[in-house]
């Protein structure tokens, strides 16, 4: 078996997918306390999970706010450096089986991007994410697990949070339903309960991701809008989007194994150098 490697490695959590050709053989994520362990980790993981020796894989890929802490080729094997956009844009297309798209790339910000493939630009950026949502949410709550909040936002009532423009209008408004958001939290009370802030929070990253992304698709005239990191894994993501395909009729589209794009998209970029 002959596999190229793909990494993601952000601060402390890695993705790894390994490709056959273009075929997808192997993902996981693994977690440590620095990025080296974390990338260590992963493609040790990757090499017992398979049972493939070193000489098996032809190359690395690797990218991510992690990827220039290897000081030297892992493991004695070629390691090359691939720009993240550029990953995360041909990872996205790949997914979503286009040769062209806008790819929102949802980290802890998010970067929305220009794909025609094999070419990648950044369209523009955005400080909104999860860590906009950790970090909200854990100075409500006091919680800061991404997942635990994702739980507890199920128990929420958004309609105690969020102004819609039936709250603030009687009268038909054209092309704007009565349950659409016209404020976030603009109707926030002192008896919120924590369920209630965080399901608002969640609404207002998603919500914000979405506008963002319905203006960069017009901004380059793509309509096709693919979505892809580790915040397309909450069930507030398909929820939230469903506003902008009434609102706007964008062809949202949220392909499976998007958390793994960036790290499939260095492959095929890292491919691509070569």
């Amino acid at each position: 078996m002959r596999i190229n490697v793909g990494l993601d490695v952000g601060g402390s959590t890695t993705k790894i997918v390994g490709m056959d050709n273009e075929n997808i053989i192997y993902k996981s994520i693994t977690t440590a306390g620095d990025p080296v362990t974390s990338a260590y980790g992963a493609l040790g993981k990757l090499i017992n999970d398979l049972k493939i020796s070193i000489d098996d894989i032809d190359g690395i890929y690797i990218t991510g706010v992690g990827s220039g802490f290897p000081a030297a080729p892992m493991l004695g094997i070629e390691t090359i450096t691939v720009d993240e956009f550029k990953s995360s844009g041909l990872g996205g297309l790949f997914l979503a089986k286009l040769d062209k798209a806008v790819v929102v790339s949802m980290g802890t910000g998010t970067a929305y991007l220009k794909a025609e493939y094999p070419n990648v630009t950044h369209i523009i950026g955005s400080g909104v994410g999860g860590g906009t949502i950790v970090g909200l949410a854990n100075s409500m709550t006091g919680i800061d697990n991404p997942e635990k909040l994702s739980d507890l936002a199920t128990g929420g009532d958004i309609n105690k949070v969020d102004l819609t423009i039936g709250d603030i209008s009687k009268a038909e408004i054209p092309g704007l339903a009565k349950h659409v958001t016209a404020s976030n939290f603009g109707k926030a009370a002192d008896d919120l309960t924590g369920e209630d802030k965080v399901i608002g929070v969640f609404n207002l990253v998603y919500q914000s991701i979405g506008t963002m992304s319905v203006l960069a698709s017009r901004v380059v005239g793509i309509d096709d809008v693919v979505f892809t990191g580790q915040l397309t894994t909450f069930k507030e993501c398909k929820k939230s989007f469903e506003l902008f395909r009434e609102l706007y009729s964008a062809n949202f589209i949220i392909p499976e194994d998007a958390v793994f794009a960036t790290a499939i998209g260095a492959c095929l970029a890292g491919g691509q150098k070569n």
